[in-house]
This record gives C-alpha cells, structure tokens and sequence, in this order.
C-alpha cells in the first residue's frame, strides 16, 4: 500500500493514579496508519486497546505523547473522527433516520440535505424499512448498523471502532464483519479498530498491531495479504489459518503474563 500516513500515533503513553499507585495503561505506543487503511489493535483484555483508541478520539488525553491526523495535532473529539463503541451509543428517544441525522444536524445542514443523506446510509447497512423504529425495538446488530451508519454519515476522515460487535453472538458478529468489509470496500476509509478476537482482526485487516499484556506495548505487526474483496470462505484457507496460529501464539504469551502479573499483584 503506497498511500500517505493518514494517522500518525507519537510516544503515546497513558499512566492513571488510584489508591495511592500508578497504573501505566499503554507505554510509549508508536504507530503510522495509512490513508485507506482498514488496521486493527489486537490484544488480551486490559492490555490498553481501549485507551488507545479513546486517545485517538480525543476522549483521553495523554500522559505524553501525540496524535496527528493529516499533520494536525488531535487536541479533543472532532468531525474529522467518527466513533462506534462496542455499547449500543444511540438516542433511545430518536428514530433510526433521527439518530443518523443527528450530526448532520448538528453540523448545521439542510433538513432536506440530512433526511437524503440519512436514507442514503440507512440503505447502505440495511435497514430500509426500519427509519421511523426506535432503538428499544431493534436487535443488537441493528443497532449497531444504525452506530456505524451514523458515523459515516458524517463524513469522517478516519473511522474508530472499539470492539463494536463483542457483545453480539457469533452468527451476527460474523454477518457484521461481511457488511463492514462491504463498506469499507465501497468508502474506503481509513480505520482503526479495535478487538480480542484473532479471527475478526485477520478477516477485516490489512494490517494488524498486536499488543502486550499491561502496561500495553506494540509486540508485532502482522500484514494480511489476502486479496479483497473477502468473504467468509476465505476463513478456511491456508494463508488465513496460518495468519490465525501466528496471532494466536502471540496473544497466548500476552494472556499468560497477564496472568502471572496478576497472580503477583
């Protein structure tokens, strides 16, 4: 991929204080995302992918460190970044098309401007028929198509995920995984997204980071050469499964000192 970098992640480290101690989240983090680039953090539960990804939205503030988006310095939240987390972040009181609109909105545009863009999105995550539904009566995938289409919808230079489809079961979060391939295929934005689960970083990536066990670290970088665009078949292939076993391997010795650092806490 010859595209420019797009993000670029400087010395990043988070440290928090509690109970009379300090607690290093991520240490020292260095990373370029390239324009168009679907990338992935991968890494065991509490490693700091989280807090990563808040730093990138601009939600946390590092304790050194910086974040540039096309060389601008990332000081807070901002349109330029769209956000989809893994709780279900819509407006239980606004409509499918409502929750979509409501950056638009927010953004000062035409009314007839929002409802043809939000209609637009609807259409692209399939939910045509579902506008005027609230939340209370979609189900969790539903609902995080309404997310995701609701942050494309206003038009962002770079898409964060975090773990958007971990509370999802197996059959929908792998059916969420197809539509977002089908989408960055289509937008190609550039992405960074956040998961524990080996199988979706492969499936989605063209790059994948994979981090240690706290205090978070970058351990490796893994490219993923599969041809797109992709669809579930490919799971089953050799350059799929040997991507899966080396990732694997990794996030084992990760999952295992973490253990062990909390067996000595």
């Amino acid at each position: 991929m010859d595209e420019p970098v797009k993000l670029r992640i400087q010395r990043i480290s988070k440290a928090y204080r509690g109970d009379g101690h300090e607690v290093v989240a991520v240490d020292g983090i260095d990373l370029e995302i390239r324009n168009r680039e679907f990338a992935t953090i991968l890494g065991p539960s509490g490693c700091g992918k989280s807090t990563l990804l808040r730093i990138v939205a601009g939600l946390a503030k590092p304790t050194q460190g910086s974040v540039r988006l096309d060389g601008r310095t990332i000081a807070g939240p901002g349109r330029d970044r769209g956000m989809v987390f893994q709780s279900y972040t819509l407006f239980p009181w606004l409509t499918v098309q409502q929750n979509i609109q409501f950056g638009l909105q927010l953004a000062g545009l035409p009314k007839a401007d929002q409802g043809t863009i939000a209609q637009e999105f609807v259409n692209k995550v399939g939910l045509r028929g579902f506008e005027h539904a609230y939340p209370n009566a979609l189900s969790g995938g539903m609902k995080q198509r309404v997310a995701i289409a609701r942050a494309l919808a206003n038009n962002p230079d770079v898409l964060l995920l975090d773990e958007p489809f971990g509370a999802l079961d197996a059959q929908t979060r792998a059916l969420m995984q197809e539509l977002l391939t089908q989408i960055w295929e289509e937008f190609h934005k550039t992405i960074l997204f956040v998961t524990h689960d080996v199988e979706e970083a492969i499936f989605l990536s063209d790059r994948v980071f994979v981090m240690t066990a706290r205090p978070g670290r970058i351990k490796a970088e893994i490219n993923v050469p599969l041809e797109r665009p992709r669809s579930y078949e490919v799971k089953t292939t050799e350059t799929f499964l040997h991507l899966k076993k080396q990732a694997l391997d990794l996030i084992r010795e990760e999952a295992i000192k973490a253990t062990r650092y909390k067996d000595h806490e």
